[in-house]
């Protein structure tokens, strides 16, 4: 398929924009109380529901024109194009020159996607037979330490994806996991991390999970030594005959695809997951990097994970774009990205177990589609990516709900419920899910100072209670958090992005903006361990910092 030349061309340049930059100005003179009384039926006409996903976003600054010029802009920018050149395996990664299948780690077996003459799919399922029948052994108990002790505690190790992942989706479904096993979560270099995820386990029970493609991640492979020796401390007894390899093959494993470097610390590559370079960090959590995942939920569950994954996967790709659900989502944030010039976007789980799904969806919006540059190289002429950012339900209505509601940025806000919980207490449940129909309602349609003045408020205090309004929410509803329900959102947001990007002319499925910090980083880090004073090349301000750190260190000696 070759590329569709509307595919990375500048927005600007679309008839879809100029008649969005009419409509925006006619916002400007109506608001959502006078859009409602206009139109009742505003929550028939302005919903969707995708794969069990319920999304009214009839409180956002949308009409039925505007919503009709969104469509015409994906249709305009090539989208469709796009969503096929991926579905197919074609290189839409174009700085890494790399196709972009994480659709492929959740399509059934037995399906068919060719890359460089391979079925992927053959490979991937591979992968996910050899990771289910290791989590097997580790749940059944058969699987033992290096003293015949069960594994009763599991240690990701990884950083970006390869912990924001697993860690998310431990949380989500911690209601399904096997409780008679610990999960912990190690991906900063900073040594509390570590020293704080073992400090009460026993490295008889422990296994850890080593997550790095290529096993040579600076974090991750710190961490990683620092549980070698945290193992080899306690169960290496040279007495016994066994070599320090015989213990880390019984209590560590590894996911990457570099064998070499994995043997040599010591795993036994029988016990190493591979993926593949077309699955990005970000996007990876459903490879052999949900390893954890798998482990703490069973195999069954995290199937039903990939079959949700699946099925948003096909809503998107074959769905109209006005039905689409992602589509749509991706949509209304390019309308407030761009046309209204917002900088965030607030995702507000209703849902304790979601407690990490904000700062998952961090990585997967901000590391896509923080570019300066579209496809071609030239510089981008729009505003592209936002701040996703939130905290999970009653909590953010006790800190920062008040800027949303009163202050001077607007910020369009994604809630996410459920009609039940795996958990039931009491009324818990219902007092949690009336708060995000009122926040949305009060979001909304906000307070006037003739309203709050005749409830015989003093007039001086008056402005400070108005509620202006007018602030845009999508709200979306779904039955209960289960693990098809989290493949479900997860590829929502993963295809929203796809979407944003797209319409940007964007690549976002690179990250150079994480490189040249980690490159530099590793000219200093031999300075601040030299015992000699090193003789320091870099800019002013970098030496007197190296320096001031080095004084510190050395008055601690």
């Amino acid at each position: 398929m070759s590329l569709d030349p509307a595919v990375g061309r500048s927005p600007l340049t679309m008839a879809a924009w100029n008649e969005l930059t009419s409509d925006r100005e006619q916002m400007s003179s109506t608001t959502l109380r006078q859009l409602f009384a206009d139109d009742p039926q505003r929550p028939e006409e302005f919903s969707i529901e995708a794969c069990g996903i319920f999304a009214d976003y009839s409180k956002n600054l949308v009409t039925t024109s505007i919503m009709s010029h969104l469509v015409q802009l994906a249709t305009e920018s090539g989208l469709r194009t796009h969503i096929d050149q991926m579905f197919l395996g074609e290189r839409i990664n174009t700085s890494e020159d790399r196709s972009v299948l994480h659709v492929a780690l959740r399509a059934p077996a037995g399906s068919t996607l060719m890359v460089d003459g391979v079925n992927v799919t053959d490979e991937v399922h591979e992968v996910l037979t050899h990771m289910g029948a290791f989590a097997r052994t580790i749940r059944s108990g058969e699987w033992k330490g290096i003293t015949g002790e069960r594994i009763r505690n599991v240690v990701n190790i990884g950083i970006g994806g390869s912990d924001l992942g697993p860690v998310m989706a431990y949380e989500a479904l911690r209601a399904y996991s096997d409780r008679d096993l610990t999960f912990r979560f190690v991906s900063n270099v900073d040594s509390a991390d570590f020293v704080e995820a073992t400090r009460d386990l026993e490295p008889a029970e422990t296994l850890f999970i080593i997550a790095s493609k290529t096993f040579t991640t600076l974090e991750t492979m710190t961490n990683a030594r620092s549980a070698r020796h945290w193992l080899l401390s306690t169960l290496h007894t040279p007495a016994s005959g066994q070599t320090e390899s015989d213990v880390i093959s019984r209590h560590c494993v590894a996911v990457s695809t570099n064998a070499a470097k994995v043997t040599e610390f010591g795993i036994d590559t029988q016990n190493m997951f591979g993926f593949w370079d077309w699955v990005g960090g970000r996007y990876s959590m459903d490879s052999a990097i949900g390893l954890s995942t798998m482990i703490a939920i069973g195999p069954k569950q995290f199937n039903d994970m990939l079959r949700g994954f699946h099925d948003m996967d096909e809503h998107f790709r074959t769905a109209p774009f006005a039905e689409n659900l992602p589509v749509i989502m991706g949509l209304l944030a390019v309308w407030y990205r761009n046309f209204f010039h917002t900088q965030t976007i607030a995702v507000l789980p209703y849902s304790q177990y979601l407690k990490r799904f904000p700062a998952y969806l961090q990585q997967l919006t901000m590391e896509s589609n923080g570019k300066h540059v579209r496809l071609d190289g030239s510089t981008v002429e729009t505003d592209t990516g936002l701040i996703y950012w939130g905290e999970p339900g009653t909590n953010g209505q006790h800190s920062f709900y008040q800027l949303i509601h009163q202050g001077t940025t607007l910020i369009p806000v994604d809630f996410i419920g459920f009609g039940r919980t795996p958990t039931p207490l009491g009324n818990h449940h219902d007092i949690l899910m009336s708060n995000i129909f009122a926040q949305a309602q009060a979001l909304a349609f906000g307070k006037t100072a003739a309203e709050i003045a005749a409830e015989g408020t003093a007039a001086d205090v008056v402005p400070h209670k108005v509620m202006p309004g007018n602030r845009p929410s999508t709200v979306l509803l779904a039955e209960m958090l289960t693990p098809y329900r989290l493949g479900t959102l997860v590829a929502l947001y993963e295809h929203s992005v796809f979407t944003q990007g797209s319409i940007w002319g964007i690549d976002s499925f690179d990250q150079w903006g994480v490189e040249l910090g980690k490159v530099l980083a590793q000219a200093i880090i031999p300075e601040l361990e030299s015992p000699e004073q090193p003789r320091l090349t870099h800019d002013p301000s970098t030496n007197a910092l190296i320096n001031r750190y080095r004084a510190l260190k050395n008055a601690a000696e």
